[in-house]
């Protein structure tokens, strides 16, 4: 039998809460939505809490299906990837207008969570704050704007360059908006077996980048030398082709990684931070995801 909440009296009233709860628009301090747009590709800022659910549900089909992540009961039983800071964050996410969900909205198929130094002080401090000693690096910088990244993911029918050149633009319009002076997170190589990695991390930490913006690992996640440390140096070239695409991009971009992993069994990856200063990234990357470079700041 089909059930209509039209024929019982009040029942509108009593579902329209409910509707809007999933429907009310989030505060998006002042931006977008739309951030870039290429043909029927879109990035923008999540604007609803259904946004931010279809953006989950995203990451559980990327982290936990095809990625070997474990979920929770919970995770399991909503195929949703959930997590406390995705109430204070924003969410980047590109759309296909070529798919649509049920109720017509175009289908997300690229995700980034996005969490600002100065909301992250007023709630639960950074995510990669979990893994790594941050708090040094912002006392350090008191005088730097920080932005993490995180939770990022594409849908394999849409794993070629052009979802993740729109998050770069739809991100760097973010960072402008918000005068962000560094983005940082966790760079995740898949497995949780740091040792496979060795070659991979000593490529990614040897010579490039600036020192002072490294940190360690908490002192309860650090993995132990043997874990991080064996095996020859990756040939540059090999180490190219078997990067993520995100961390590819990162360390093109000239990004610098700090050398001690965090190994996160729960994700199966091997983690290691990384610190993007806006006004480093080289400027021929800018223009090759077609944003305009960050002059760099005039001497004292």
């Amino acid at each position: 039998m089909a059930l209509t909440f039209a024929s019982r009296p009040g029942a509108d009233g009593a579902v329209r809460p409910f509707l809007e709860r999933f429907s009310r628009r989030l505060d998006l301090a002042g931006l977008g939505p739309s951030l870039a747009r290429s043909g029927p590709l879109e990035a923008r800022l999540a604007t609803t809490k259904r946004d931010v659910r279809r953006a989950q549900k995203l990451r559980y089909r990327v982290f936990f299906e095809e990625g070997g992540a474990t979920a929770d009961p919970t995770a399991r039983l909503i195929r949703r990837d959930i997590c406390r800071f995705d109430r204070v964050a924003d969410h980047l996410i590109v759309v296909d207008r070529t798919e649509t969900y049920r109720d017509g909205s175009p289908r997300i198929v690229g995700v980034y969570r996005l969490l600002r130094q100065d909301v992250a002080e007023r709630n639960f401090g950074f995510y990669s704050a979990c893994e790594f000693d941050v708090e040094s690096l912002t006392a350090r910088r008191p005088d730097t704007r920080f932005l993490e990244l995180g939770r990022a993911c594409i849908a394999r029918t849409h794993r070629g360059r052009h979802v993740l050149e729109l998050l770069w633009r739809g991100l760097w319009r973010y960072a402008r908006h918000h005068r962000i002076d560094a983005m940082i997170g966790c760079a995740s190589l898949p497995g949780a077996d740091a040792s496979a990695h060795a070659g991979a991390i000593r490529t990614l930490t040897a010579g490039g980048g600036d020192a002072s913006w490294r940190v360690a690992p908490q002192a309860n996640r650090t993995v132990p030398a043997s874990e991080g440390e064996d095996g020859p140096r990756a040939d540059p070239r090999t180490l190219i082709r078997a990067l993520p695409p995100l961390v590819k991009g990162y360390w093109r971009l000239g990004a610098t990684f700090s050398p001690t992993p965090v190994v996160d069994r729960a994700f199966n990856t091997t983690d290691l931070f990384v610190v993007m200063p806006l006004s480093e990234i080289e400027g021929r990357y800018l223009q090759y995801f077609g944003v305009e470079a960050i002059a760099p700041p005039l001497a004292a």
